[in-house]
């Protein structure tokens, strides 16, 4: 069914039903419920892989809608909203990534990491958005295996061409991607939590899959990881302070002596005067 059909029909179904809920258009239109939540929440990305046409469908279906239905729609938008957070990060190559990984093509790219600049092939799986931004999920071919890479670190696309099939592990789809269950067990993890250090960790995917709470408080996060994934653990687990300590692996806990050392020195090396806070 092409989008304009769609439309009537959605528009003939909604007038026709006095109450629906958003499973019930999903269903009849065979289309998922985040396709209709999507939409809203697109509107807040700073860019987008596709025109913006796409999401004025939307627009227009409301138009569409009875006068007393639109007003109750419109209180419902200002009082939910799937807020998405501006990162001030723009991503100039989003449409080009979006048809490399369309067009099935592989793209040798100048990507910007935290700490180096370098140049690598990659075949691109898709993308997805997460918390205002975009990532591609790609077979570095450097690095031999998948690698996600943030969008608005990627410079340039310095060439871009047709790979031969068959020859990586590429996941078919970018859902097939996400929903792997495989974890890369490098490492078993173990981080015991207070209160304040599980509240902290429930906003992080990662780190919230391992989470276990108990019933007398705190937690703790048990889960195999990648080695990969180490240092930014350690990044991210440092600021909590004493809410959360590091039981395993003992990589992880030299990284954290490292990272505390560094910061020791930066802020508390002799200059010459003896430093103090104020009481």
């Amino acid at each position: 069914m092409s989008k304009s059909e769609r439309l009537i029909e959605m528009m003939i179904t909604i007038n026709a039903k006095k109450d629906f809920t958003v499973g019930e258009l999903a269903n009849e239109f065979s289309v998922s419920k985040r396709t209709f939540f999507a939409c809203q929440a697109l509107q807040y990305h700073r860019d987008l892989p596709f025109e913006q046409e796409t999401i004025s469908v939307l627009k227009k279906f409301l138009n569409c809608l009875p006068l007393d239905m639109q007003n109750s729609i419109t209180q419902i938008q200002n009082k939910v909203v799937f807020w998405i957070p501006d990162r001030h990060c723009d991503s100039p190559l989003l449409k080009s990534m979006f048809l490399v990984a369309i067009n099935r093509h592989a793209a040798t790219i100048r990507y910007s990491s935290t700490y180096s600049e370098s140049t690598r092939t990659i075949i691109p799986i898709g993308l997805y958005a997460m918390n205002g931004l975009w990532y591609c999920p790609a077979y570095c071919t450097t690095a031999n295996q998948i690698r996600v890479f943030r969008v608005d670190r990627i410079k340039e696309i310095i060439e871009e061409k047709p790979y031969p099939k068959g020859k990586y592990p590429i996941p078919a789809s970018i859902q097939e991607h996400l929903e792997k269950t495989e974890v890369k067990n490098d490492y078993h993890m173990k981080i015991q939590l207070t209160d304040i250090g599980v509240k902290r960790c429930e906003s992080e995917c990662l780190l919230a899959s391992g989470l276990k709470t108990f019933s007398t408080g705190g937690g703790i996060i048990d889960m195999e990881i990648n080695r990969a994934a180490l240092e930014w653990v350690a990044d991210y687990i440092l600021p909590f302070g004493n809410n959360a300590t590091v039981l395993e692996p003992v990589e992880l806990i030299k990284i954290m002596q490292q990272k505390i050392h560094e910061l020791h020195q930066h802020y508390c090396k002799s200059n010459g005067t003896n430093n103090q806070i104020a009481n």
